[in-house]
């Protein structure tokens, strides 16, 4: 597999950048389709792939990679078909048509250790699909701020639409809505550079109806799933704001070997960018 030095966003702070210096790029292929992936850490180290959430890209994970790098692991990132810098799939219109795609990626790879996947929102459902389908690709699945359980809230998520806009201005107006609705919590955390991840991915985003999101579409796929389940959810994830309970409750009912279940204090849906400290304790106790 050739690899090649990966380019990061202009827009990232120093700091993050120098943190996230020395990954590399790669590209796997299936019937002609290119899924390009990020990769970091030494190849002789047990790996963990990192599933982005829908409308987003390997971005989402900025505050995650470092931490997991250094930590000791193999960290393999990749655009999903559809998204980011990766082909989209002929006739691809949600999640079914992703997990072959992926699974043909890890081959590619070859890790040489264990895997573990970390699946975030659409990617948490990605994963799910990925290893009902192909158990044999990694021992442990740790599902975050995951939909398709059948569990929704009363009130519609009342996001809005932006691409009919003409003005840079107008669209961030409306990402900041967005985001403020669906995956912050917080005020304070929308700052600069999560604006400019978000508004640089879901220019990106060429799946835009996805609908089985709302189905319990990842519930059925978890009583297939022979890898160890586990669950990190923000306290305050807007697609389950009065029901997180319910799905602490039926995790561990639906998934065969259940391993650990984890709410971050105060954090939103992005749990993984609103409150990466405390979210990357917890994944990294999740994957020890």
């Amino acid at each position: 597999m050739r690899l090649i030095p990966a380019a990061l966003p202009g827009f990232l702070p120093a700091p993050l950048a120098l943190a996230l210096a020395g990954g590399q790029r790669a590209v796997t292929v299936l019937e002609g389709v290119r899924t390009v992936w990020h990769v970091w850490g030494a190849d002789d180290r047990p790996a963990v792939v990192l599933l982005h959430g829908g409308s987003g890209s390997w971005t989402h994970w900025v505050r995650n990679i470092a931490p997991l790098r250094d930590a000791g692991w193999r960290v393999l990132v990749p655009d999903l078909p559809g998204f980011g810098d990766s082909d989209l799939p002929p006739g691809c219109t949600d999640v079914p048509q992703l997990p072959e795609h992926l699974h043909a990626g890890l081959q590619q790879l070859a890790p040489q250790g264990p895997v573990q996947v970390v699946g975030f929102s659409f990617g948490g459902m990605t994963g799910a699909l990925w290893l009902a389908e192909h158990p044999q690709d990694a021992q442990a699945l740790v599902l975050v701020g995951a939909p398709g359980l059948g569990l929704t809230v009363p009130e519609r998520i009342p996001l809005k639409g932006w691409r009919h806009l003409s003005s840079a201005e107008q669209q961030n107006q409306v990402h900041r809505h967005n985001l403020m609705a669906l995956m912050f919590e917080h005020e304070d955390s929308l700052d600069d550079l999560a604006l400019a991840l978000h508004a640089a991915n879901v220019a990106r985003d060429r799946m835009p109806r996805r609908r089985l999101s709302s189905t319990p579409i990842v519930a059925e796929a978890l009583l297939r799933v022979q890898a160890c389940v586990s669950a990190i959810y923000g306290e305050h994830d807007a697609l389950y704001r009065q029901r997180l309970s319910e799905v602490q409750a039926a995790l561990p009912r639906w998934a065969p070997h259940w391993g650990q279940w984890h709410t971050v204090p105060g954090a939103g849906h992005w749990v993984i960018y609103e409150a990466a400290e405390a979210f990357n304790a917890a994944l990294l106790k999740t994957l020890a």
